[in-house]
């Protein structure tokens, strides 16, 4: 595609900044954030910083651009950001200058996954629950992963706004006796013990060796065997519990634990935001896990509420599928770049939102 000239011709590099990958394109305000001039994949590690990868890339692809949006996995304070595992000190304003453009942005992950939302298309989601979503309801945004991330998108006349949230360090509130027991012991451990520390990647580790030194779950030596040689102990955990030719009840047992607390928690998000428009679950762990989601395990936790259990009952519950953090940094750096871009951003809006 050739840009056109005048302001609809004015190009912004869009990048999703991670600590083992930064994914970087370019986008027009005339072609949207799905039409990509050029894109690339770069190891994070090999670059001293945002400025030398993104100068880098620019080069390769022998194009100018007029601003930069990139999200990272991290908060992002007054237009500063920190990355957790890299040395990486990013800041909009000095960014702006080492890439000569007129304005950068930085946007936490979760915002940029949750600013991709209202341009999904059908086959960019998995659904887990029908419901009915309500025109202009707020969306909750749940993503287990590493983590456990948060966030929510809110109606405006301009259409929907994602906002952030630390929800996932939200303390953790056990419903049934097994989780106060859970809390309990967890709390021997951590002075605070928040949704993360028990319904993401590192929180799972945590519910296997609860179930297995309190509950008495025999562990089975192979997978035993396996946890010693690695470091990421979430995977074979994973692995065991949906591998229909193993049998391991203490996998097995962690995964529906596992699933309830999640259940919990997408519930608890999607009272607080009043998210009648929905729930979308993104992370590598939804889409593994998203046929178990549709168990009555992870269901009916979700609808448990009370006077609102009709509500949620109603609320439309999706995996997103595929990475779509760029694709959001596209779509909300498009939005800031100038007034005109929202109607371009927003022009692909899924049919469920509608």
């Amino acid at each position: 595609m050739k840009p056109k000239f005048g302001e609809e011709g004015r190009l912004l590099l869009a990048g999703d900044v991670g600590g083992t990958k930064t994914d970087l394109a370019v986008v027009s305000v005339s072609g949207g954030p799905r039409e990509t001039l050029a894109k690339r994949r770069y190891p994070s590690a090999d670059y001293s910083g945002l400025a030398e990868i993104s100068r880098a890339f620019l080069n390769e692809v022998g194009l100018k651009v007029d601003g930069a949006c990139f999200d990272v996995a991290g908060p992002v304070l007054e237009g500063h950001a920190h990355l957790t595992n890299l040395t990486w000190q990013i800041d909009e304003t000095s960014l702006a200058d080492a890439l000569g453009v007129d304005r950068t942005w930085l946007l936490n992950d979760l915002v940029a996954i949750a600013s991709a939302i209202p341009i999904l298309r059908p086959d960019d989601l998995y659904q887990i629950k029908e419901g009915e979503a309500v025109p202009g309801g707020a969306i909750a945004v749940l993503a287990p992963g590493t983590g456990l991330g948060e966030a929510y998108l809110v109606a405006t006349e301009l259409g929907y706004r994602a906002q952030a949230s630390e929800g996932g360090h939200a303390a953790f509130a056990p419903t049934t006796e097994l989780e106060l027991d859970l809390l309990r012991e967890m709390w021997k451990d951590f002075e605070h013990v928040s949704f993360e520390r028990v319904a993401s990647g590192v929180g799972i580790p945590n519910l296997y060796e609860f179930l297995r030194d309190h509950r008495g779950i025999p562990e089975s030596p192979r997978l035993a065997s396996e946890l010693l040689q690695t470091e990421d102990r979430t995977r074979p955990i994973l692995q065991a519990a949906l591998d229909p030719s193993v049998d391991d009840p203490l996998a097995d047992a962690t995964m529906d634990l596992f699933l309830h607390i999640l259940g919990t928690e997408a519930a608890n998000i999607s009272l607080k935001f009043l998210a009648t428009g929905g729930l979308y679950m993104a992370g590598g762990i939804a889409q593994v896990l998203r046929e178990r989601l549709r168990m009555p395990v992870f269901l009916d936790a979700f609808v448990k509420a009370g006077r609102f259990t009709k509500m949620l009952e109603q609320v439309p519950v999706y995996v997103i599928m595929g990475e779509v953090a760029l694709l959001g940094a596209a779509s909300e750096g498009l939005r800031l770049f100038t007034p005109s871009a929202g109607s371009s951003a927003e022009s692909g809006t899924s049919s469920q939102m509608q």
